[in-house]
């Protein structure tokens, strides 16, 4: 009986080491007699107890570093403090098992050293800008030197970039000498606008009253000139019909009449507005101015209707 006990204990001990369970993502490395056998793949293994044993456990996931602050010096002689965060992934658990004693240590040293490199090769401002150029530069180093680990690195990004407090200011003054200069220009360039549009508007506001002007003193020609049209067309139209009504019986004696009438009056008006006043010594003298003027009335009818029998 204690015979089958031990039997059983034995067994359950040679099963315990014989059978593996591997997680998912997860690789196994099995040493046969200290000499690298095989790699176990996620689910149930078994393993020779006592001849086999499994030396190496590496996870497949993506891993991230932090990969610790340093001082970097640029090309132009400016120190930054920077630091990151590298990402990598074990694909050949063999060579990370054996291709370095510590490959995490290995990729973290590397990162800083590449860092340092790429940064010497770059200006103060361009580090910068060039952040992309940085992280694929480490990234690409890395990765060539890491397939010999059995690691993929997969990407590098930079966290922070620290310059010393002096530079700090430095560049905080120019960035707000450099607003304060965009703040003048753009204050300028609006003042130069609105001057040129307040000269536009008056030279269009000119262009309009002057148009208007020329408008308004055509309107002002051709209403006199309407005007002048028809009064002499209504002089016209006087004219003919004194002419029919002189032609008309009794006529002449009433333009002899109408011609001694103003001829009073015109004596009359001038008595009151002068202080002097000629007259005639005989007043058959003003019958003869009477028929003066007849015989110059006389004559100016007679050219129309000579004319007209022409």
């Amino acid at each position: 009986m204690e015979f089958a006990v031990i039997l059983v204990v034995i067994a359950v001990l040679v099963a315990s080491r014989g059978i593996k369970v591997v997680p998912q993502q997860h690789a196994w490395v099995v040493e046969r007699l200290g000499k690298y056998d095989r790699t176990l793949a996620p689910g149930l293994s078994l393993i020779v107890p006592f001849i086999d044993r499994v030396a190496y456990r590496h996870m497949l996931k993506e891993v991230p570093l932090d990969i610790a602050s340093q001082v970097c010096i640029t090309r132009d002689n400016t120190q930054l403090t920077v630091d990151g965060i590298l990402y990598f992934q074990v694909t050949d658990p063999m060579r990370a098992s054996y291709g370095s004693s510590n490959y995490v240590i290995a990729i973290s040293q590397l990162a800083q050293t590449t860092l340092r490199s790429v940064i010497g090769r770059l200006e103060l401002d361009k580090t910068f800008e060039e952040r992309d150029f940085i992280n694929h530069s480490v990234v690409s180093a890395l990765d060539e030197a890491a397939a010999n680990w059995g690691v993929k690195v997969l990407r590098y990004e930079i966290k922070d970039l620290t310059p010393p407090a002096e530079i700090l200011h430095a560049m905080q003054r120019q960035i707000t000498a450099e607003r304060e200069k965009r703040a003048v220009i753009a204050t300028s360039e609006g003042a130069r606008q609105q001057q040129i549009n307040q000269a536009e508007g008056e030279r269009q506001a000119a262009i309009e009253r002057s148009e208007g002007e020329r408008q308004a003193a055509i309107n002002r020609a051709q209403g006199e000139s309407a005007a002048i049209e028809a009064v002499a067309a209504a002089t016209a139209h006087a004219i003919e019909l004194v002419a029919q009504a002189i032609g008309q019986p009794g006529g002449s004696d009433a333009v002899q009449l109408k011609v001694a009438q103003q001829a009073l009056e015109a004596y009359g008006r001038l008595a009151k507005t002068s202080t002097t006043l000629v007259v005639p010594g005989d007043m058959s003298q003003a019958a003869g101015l009477i028929a003066s003027a007849m015989a110059v009335w006389k004559g100016t009818a007679a050219g129309p209707a000579e004319r007209a029998a022409r």
